[in-house]
């Protein structure tokens, strides 16, 4: 016989074993969901009306979405704040200095706003550190290139612990110099593993550009993924400004509670840092603005004028309705799991967002935008009957951003990890000062002791 009619046997073998045995799984793993009620679980630790449950403290951020007056919860316009300082005044800094990336990167590691000779000192660093090991390109990056680029950089990471002879060292110190090399070369992994892919998926050329180390993180983003290399101030700010919204979001989110939860473990920096990112990619976690993007390709090719309020209303209902797009009825980039009357992310954003929509002569996607900015809302709470707030997140507009600057939709979300790898960085180190305990939540078994049956019983059906 034949290797490759082998291989097809075995294959089919294989197929049907696990389709048989997947239904099994389903039957002996399935827990209703009246228990937990029962036992007073918090499914996905969260309460019964979707809030987390308290699981930690944290300096590095905070989230605000309600107010409390006379003992009475009310909504409010969403705040967000990197070590107490609120993002929005974050920004409102470059309008005098183009680029905050880095300074709120500081602020978050640090617990401090750098004064002009540490942050030029701490860019200093950072810039120094944007480098690989030599062949590492060659040797990791190009090898077994995948469109899945979250994966490829995953890779990376923990290969580069091959290259670190201190890989296991827990000391603040260490640690923190880890935390540092990994903010500077991701630009590099994410860019890099896409130019592999792009040139043995695509036969396109391929680009490896060194990044300049007198410039920002956002400019090297840009620098490192064009061919020409060029890119304006706007574009290069408009990111800067996405990268600065993304690099933290609480202690809960799911990827920087697992950061937190392996480095309770005692695991080395590329260990976590690696967990985290298999968190983010999940898409219910980092691939929300990849899924806003889709399904704006479908509304664009269902409405005919992008302008018209009813026709684009009409659609949206469609959608909500589950008659139309993925069947699901939901509009992505809608409502949040915390934020309801606004998310302040959004906020900052959309002002750049209209800004370089019109530098890229985007108007008639704006205007889309906005119409569905303004009808989703409504329509949501009369179809679903929701009247607590719902309001576009920051997902709504970033995808569109990364599309008006040519960033391959392979990349959005590993965009997300060089921004996020910064809030990851500090809860690990928040993780490694202040506990010394494992983080061991516990789960109520429901299995029973049972007698043990023979093979020649089981065979026997007794």
């Amino acid at each position: 016989m034949k290797i490759t009619e082998r291989k097809v046997i075995y294959m089919n073998m294989i197929d049907e074993f696990v389709k048989g045995h997947a239904v099994i799984c389903e039957e002996n793993d399935n827990i209703s969901r009246p228990l937990y009620d029962e036992y007073g679980v918090k499914k996905g630790l969260r309460d019964e009306k979707g809030a987390g449950v308290l699981t930690g403290l944290t300096n590095i951020s905070s989230i605000k979405a309600f107010d409390f007056k006379d003992g009475e919860k009310i909504p409010c316009d969403g705040e967000l704040l990197y070590r107490g300082y609120d993002v929005r005044d974050l920004i409102k800094a470059s309008e005098r200095k183009h680029f905050v990336f880095e300074e709120a990167a500081y602020l978050l590691l640090f617990g401090n706003l750098p004064g002009e000779k540490e942050l030029r000192n701490f860019r200093g660093v950072l810039g120094e550190l944007m480098s690989l090991p030599t062949n590492f390109v060659r040797d990791v990056i190009m090898k077994a290139p995948s469109e899945d680029i979250m994966n490829s950089m995953t890779r990376s990471i923990l290969t580069l612990a091959s290259y670190d002879s201190r890989k296991d060292d827990l000391s603040i110190e260490n640690v923190l110099r880890q935390s540092m090399e990994l903010i500077s070369v991701f630009p590099m992994l994410a860019v890099y593993g896409y130019h592999a892919y792009n040139h043995y998926e695509h036969d396109s050329s391929m680009y490896i550009h060194r990044p300049d180390e007198s410039i920002s993180i956002a400019e090297n983003f840009l620098r490192m993924l064009r061919p020409d290399t060029k890119y304006t101030e706007l574009e290069a700010k408009v990111l800067d400004i996405c990268l600065l919204l993304h690099m933290e979001h609480g202690g809960g989110n799911n990827s920087t509670f697992t950061t937190r939860v392996v480095t309770s473990a005692g695991t080395d920096t590329y260990s976590a840092i690696a967990a985290a990112m298999s968190s983010l990619k999940g898409k219910k976690h980092g691939g929300a603005n990849l899924q806003v993007i889709r399904m704006m390709d479908d509304i664009k090719s269902h409405v005919a004028d992008y302008h018209d309020e009813e026709e684009v209303s009409a659609y949206l209902r469609k959608i909500l309705r589950k008659e139309a797009y993925d069947g699901k009825g939901l509009i992505y980039g809608m409502g949040h799991a915390v934020y309801s009357l606004s998310d302040p992310r959004e906020k900052v954003l959309k002002s750049f967002v209209e800004e370089l929509a019109k530098e890229k002569n985007r108007g008639d996607d704006m205007a889309l935008y906005n119409n569905i900015e303004k009808a989703a809302p409504v329509l949501i709470a009369e179809e679903r009957h929701i009247y607590k707030g719902v309001s576009p997140n920051v997902d709504f507009y970033s995808g569109f951003v990364y599309d008006m600057l040519g960033i391959p939709r392979e990349l959005f979300t590993p965009l997300f990890a060089v921004a996020r790898i910064v809030g990851w960085s500090a809860h690990r180190l928040e993780e490694l000062v202040t506990t010394d305990k494992i983080i061991r939540p516990a789960y109520k078994s429901l299995a029973t002791k049972k007698e043990y049956i023979t093979m020649e019983e089981r065979d026997n059906g007794i």
